[in-house]
């Protein structure tokens, strides 16, 4: 397992997985180790995947100083592993709350990155994120679904204020866009994965300057892949559009049937949208 010093001492680590050019890749959470993220779908088999663990999360060790948890003080955790791999630009792959860090990183350091690929990713860096509202809208959808009236009952009470563990796995399913086999699997395993107090000083207070960051990548010249699942709540589709409208080169696609994990719900669909972006020149 590589690894590497971060300017403040905590020894990060890393995986990779295929062969190929590299792809830099960061995992949502926030603050959950990469191994969820797998083989993105078989994505390893078009480049090789570069899977950071970010600080206090799998193999990386834990900083001396938690505040260093949230999120811009991360961005020199990226760079330090742009630079240990010797590249002068990187592609950039990110997930759900990783987008934050991805879009930040890309306000520092705009020159390095040659594209950046968002998946069913969070931009509160640039001031857009869901709300309870866009969950109820997508949660409607699955009302067909089985599992939906006990699941929609433990939203309800999470809404309402719970915090049950109970609760938070009931709704589970929503998350996916088949709650199969191997849905089930990839769920159980998240809570041994997450860093439940780097995941709450993330976002805390001071992480992100909207209106600075959507100024200083306006002019950004760097191609950007925004993927949203057709069932995902967050981001729903439309608001996934939103994030694409503040960047000068995105695209937008959106996977039929996908949840928030949508090389798990279409492998083949996935790797073809990210694989054909990402070998466009």
């Amino acid at each position: 397992m590589p690894t590497l010093t971060a300017v403040d001492g905590t020894e990060l680590a890393y995986h990779e997985v295929g062969e190929g050019e590299p792809l830099l890749c960061l995992p949502g959470g926030p603050m959950r180790a990469s191994a969820y993220l797998g083989d993105l779908g078989g994505l390893s088999e078009r480049r090789r995947l570069v899977l950071l663990d970010l600080r206090g999360t799998g193999d990386s060790g834990r900083p001396l100083d938690p505040a260093t948890y949230r999120c811009d003080r991360q961005v020199a955790d990226v760079e330090a592993l742009r630079e240990h791999l010797g590249l002068d630009r990187i592609d950039l792959l990110t997930h759900s709350a990783g987008g934050d860090l991805a879009l930040l990183y890309a306000t520092r350091h705009p020159e390095r990155v040659r594209t950046l690929t968002l998946i069913t990713a969070r931009a509160r860096a640039l001031g857009v994120d869901f709300t309870e509202e866009h969950r109820r809208e997508a949660a409607a959808r699955r009302a067909p679904e089985p599992w939906f009236p006990a699941a929609h009952a433990a939203y309800e009470a999470i809404w309402a204020g719970s915090t049950s563990d109970a609760d938070w796995d009931a709704v589970a399913p929503f998350f996916y866009g088949r709650w199969d086999a191997a849905a089930q699997a990839h769920a159980a395993s998240e809570v041994a994965q997450c860093n439940d107090e780097a995941g709450e000083r993330y976002a805390a207070a001071g992480a992100f300057e909207p209106a600075a960051a959507r100024a200083a990548l306006a002019g950004w010249d760097a191609r950007v892949l925004v993927l949203a699942g057709e069932l995902d709540s967050g981001p729903l589709p439309r608001v996934a559009a939103d994030i694409a409208r503040l960047l000068p080169r995105a695209e937008l696609a959106v996977q039929p049937g996908a949840g928030h994990y949508p090389w798990l719900d279409d492998p083949q669909r996935f790797v073809q949208a990210v694989a054909t972006f990402l070998d466009q020149r």
